[in-house]
C-alpha cells in the first residue's frame, strides 16, 4: 500500500509558495555567478561563507556548492586532515579550510596546489573558525591557476590578520626564531621581526612584540622526524628564515603559518665552541645544572639513563668552562648528590674539583647551592658562609679563595632567590616582574646585610655575588643590589642583545647575574655568558621525549634550561687595588 501526499489546501499553498521564495531569495543572496568553468553553478561563494562584510557567516550545516583553488595541501590524519580553498571575490580574496578526514587516493589525486575546484560540502566551524567539512563530492573545474601569494610585512595588527586568515603569503623579510620550546611538541616555532627580550630586562625597552608560529602543516603532538631542524639537528633561537611562504590560519590562541614551501633557514647565531682558556687570570661561573638527582624519580632524572645523560652532558659543559671557581645552583639537598657531581665531573673532564666544606646551614629546601673549586689553581681559605635570614628558602652561600700564585683573598657569593613560578591567588602576585617579586625584593635587602657581615667577617669588600636570582636585569631584586653599590656585570660589559641566560615563551632576558662589589670592579677583566643552553630547544635535554631519543648528544648543549655565566678576575688588578 502506498501513501500518498495530501494536497495543499489554498492558504497552505500561499504559506508554502512564499517559504520557497524565502528560500530562493536567501540562496541567491549568497550565490556566485555561474562559473562556467565548473561543471555547475555554484550557489555560494567563499565570503558569504566565512562572513567576509555585512553579513555573517552561514549557519553551520549549510549544504552549498562552492568552488576555489587549492593553496595548500595537508591531507591525512599526520597533518591538518584536509585542504585549503581561495577565491577572489567581491570583498578581494578570501581563504576557507576544508575539513576532509575521509578523503580518498581518488580525492588526493584531485587536491593538489593549483587545481581549481568545486565542492559539495557543509559549513561548520571548529576552535571558532568557519570551515566546508562533510563533502560529498569533488569535480575540477577547466581554469587552474595557483594565485600568487600575498606579500606582506611583519608584523600586522590585529584586524589585517583576520582579514588575510585562509589566504596564501609570502614574506619577502627575513623573520627571527625568538622561542624554539615546542618544536618537538607540536613541530612549531615562535617568530618575529627580530629577536625578542623581556620587557623588564634593560630600562627603557620598546619592542614591538608580535609573534608569528612558524607551524609544520600539521596539529599532532610529538612529530617524527621533528621539523625545522639543521645539520647538527637543531634549531636555536637567533636563527632566520627567509622566502617564507605558507597559508595563514588561527588555532590555539595563536596566527600560525602552514609553509607550502620548505622554508630556508640562516644559522646566524650558530653554536658556540668552548670558551677561551683563562690563562693568568682566575674564572668564577655560575651554573643553574637543572635539578641534578641522584634520587631518582624526583625532580631531575627519572631513571638510571637520564642520570646518565645528565653527568655527561654536565661534564661537557663543565669541561668547556675552565671555571676555577663554580658555582652551582639545583644541586639536590642531600650531601651524597654534591659529593657525586663533584667526583663525576671530576672524573669525565680530568679536572679535579673540590667541594667547599663546612657546617652551613644548608636550608630544608628540595634543591641547593653549592661551591666547588680547582684546588690546583685556587685554594679556599675559608669555610662555607651561610645566610639564614628567614626570607631565604635556599640560604646564599659564601667562601673566600686565593689564586695558588699569590695575590689577595676575594669572596664569591651564590645565591637563588625565589622563582616567579607557582603565583600566590593574592599578595604577592604578578605585577609586571612575575610573581613573588616582593620576596625577591627581601632576599635583595637581605642579601646587601650577608655581604656587609660578610666585609666585616673578612676585613675587606672584594666580593662577587653570582647565580640565579630570577630577576631580570632592570627589575626590583636587581635595582635593590646595584642600588647598594654592587656592579652590575652583564650590564656593565655587554650590548643589550648579549644579555641573556634564559628564554621564557619566546622572551630572552638575564636571571643569571654576576655582580661586584666597587673593590673588585676593576679586577673583572671580562664577562662571558656562554650560550649553549638559553638557544637550544628543550627536547635535547636528557629528560627530551621519545621522539627526541635519535637527536639526543653527549655534548654541552642544552646540558641545563640556563646558561651559565663565566667572570674572568685579573689577580693583578686585584693586587693593585689593594696597594
Amino acid at each position: 500500500m502506498t501513501d500518498h501526499p495530501q494536497p495543499l489546501t489554498r492558504g497552505k499553498q500561499r504559506r508554502h509558495a512564499a517559504a520557497m521564495c524565502a528560500s530562493l531569495l536567501a540562496l541567491l543572496l549568497v550565490a556566485t555567478p555561474a562559473a562556467a568553468s565548473c561543471p555547475e553553478p555554484s550557489n555560494a561563494d567563499l565570503a558569504a561563507i566565512k562572513g567576509v562584510g555585512e553579513q555573517p557567516a552561514l549557519p553551520a550545516g549549510r549544504q552549498v556548492i562552492a568552488d576555489g583553488v587549492v593553496t595548500g595541501e595537508f591531507l591525512g590524519r599526520e597533518r591538518l586532515n584536509g585542504f585549503y580553498l581561495q577565491q577572489a571575490t567581491e570583498h578581494g580574496p578570501v581563504g576557507l579550510f576544508v575539513y576532509m578526514p575521509t578523503a580518498t587516493a581518488s580525492d588526493a589525486a584531485l587536491i593538489a596546489p593549483g587545481k581549481h575546484l568545486q565542492l559539495h560540502a557543509r559549513t561548520g566551524e571548529y576552535r571558532g573558525q568557519v570551515q566546508l567539512q562533510r563533502v560529498e563530492r569533488i569535480e575540477t573545474c577547466a581554469s587552474d591557476r595557483l594565485p600568487e601569494p600575498k606579500a606582506v610585512e611583519w608584523p600586522l595588527d590585529e584586524a589585517e590578520l583576520e582579514r588575510l586568515q585562509g589566504l596564501l603569503l609570502a614574506f619577502p623579510q627575513a623573520l627571527t626564531v625568538t622561542g624554539n620550546y615546542e618544536l618537538a611538541r607540536y613541530g612549531s616555532l615562535r617568530l618575529a621581526a627580530e629577536r625578542l627580550f623581556r620587557p623588564t630586562n634593560t630600562p627603557g625597552d620598546t619592542q614591538e612584540r608580535s609573534v608569528l608560529m612558524l607551524d609544520d602543516g600539521s596539529y599532532r603532538a610529538f612529530p617524527s622526524p621533528i621539523p625545522y631542524l639543521d645539520a647538527d639537528g637543531t634549531r636555536r633561537v637567533g636563527s632566520r628564515v627567509e622566502g617564507l611562504t605558507g597559508v595563514l590560519a588561527h588555532a590555539f590562541d595563536a596566527y600560525r603559518l602552514h609553509p607550502t614551501r620548505e622554508p630556508l633557514f640562516e644559522d646566524t647565531n650558530p653554536r658556540p665552541g668552548a670558551l677561551p682558556a683563562p690563562g693568568e687570570r682566575l674564572r668564577v661561573a655560575t651554573f643553574n645544572v637543572e635539578n641534578y638527582f641522584i634520587t631518582l624519580g624526583q625532580r631531575g632524572a627519572a631513571n638510571a639513563e637520564e642520570l646518565e645523560r645528565q653527568r655527561a652532558k654536565l661534564a661537557a659543559s663543565v669541561a668547556g668552562l675552565e671555571a676555577d671557581i663554580l658555582a652551582l645552583v639545583e644541586v639536590e639537598n642531600d650531601p651524597r648528590a654534591l659529593a657525586d657531581l663533584v667526583e663525576q665531573l671530576s672524573e669525565r673532564t680530568g679536572i679535579r674539583y673540590r667541594a667547599v666544606g663546612g657546617s652551613a646551614d644548608r636550608g630544608t629546601d628540595a634543591i641547593k647551592l653549592a661551591l666547588i673549586y680547582r684546588p690546583d689553581r685556587v685554594e679556599a681559605v675559608s669555610e662555607l658562609y651561610a645566610d639564614n635570614h628567614p626570607t631565604h628558602h635556599r640560604p646564599p652561600l659564601a667562601a673566600f679563595f686565593r689564586s695558588r700564585d699569590g695575590g689577595p683573598a676575594f669572596g664569591v657569593v651564590t645565591a637563588h632567590f625565589k622563582s616567579k613560578t607557582g603565583c600566590p591567588p593574592s599578595g604577592d602576585i604578578d605585577r609586571g616582574q612575575g610573581c613573588w617579586n616582593q620576596r625577591r625584593v627581601e632576599q635583595a635587602q637581605a642579601m646587601n646585610g650577608f655581604l656587609e657581615r660578610l666585609t666585616a667577617a673578612e676585613g675587606h669588600a672584594r666580593l662577587l655575588l653570582t647565580g640565579d636570582l630570577n630577576a631580570y636585569g632592570a627589575e626590583d631584586p636587581i635595582r635593590t643590589l646595584t642600588g647598594a653599590g654592587l656592579v652590575d656585570l652583564m650590564a656593565r660589559e655587554l650590548p643589550p642583545e648579549r644579555r641573556y641566560s634564559y628564554v621564557f615563551r619566546g622572551e630572552s632576558g638575564y636571571l643569571d647575574h654576576a655582580l661586584v662589589s666597587p673593590e673588585l670592579a676593576a679586577a673583572a677583566a671580562e664577562v662571558r655568558p656562554w650560550p649553549i643552553n638559553a638557544d637550544e630547544p628543550v627536547f635535547l635535554g636528557y629528560d627530551g621525549p621519545d621522539n627526541a631519543a635519535p637527536y639526543f648528544q653527549p655534548d654541552p648543549f642544552r646540558s641545563s634550561d640556563h646558561d651559565p655565566i663565566a667572570v674572568d678576575l685579573s689577580p693583578e688588578e686585584m693586587r693593585m687595588g689593594v696597594q
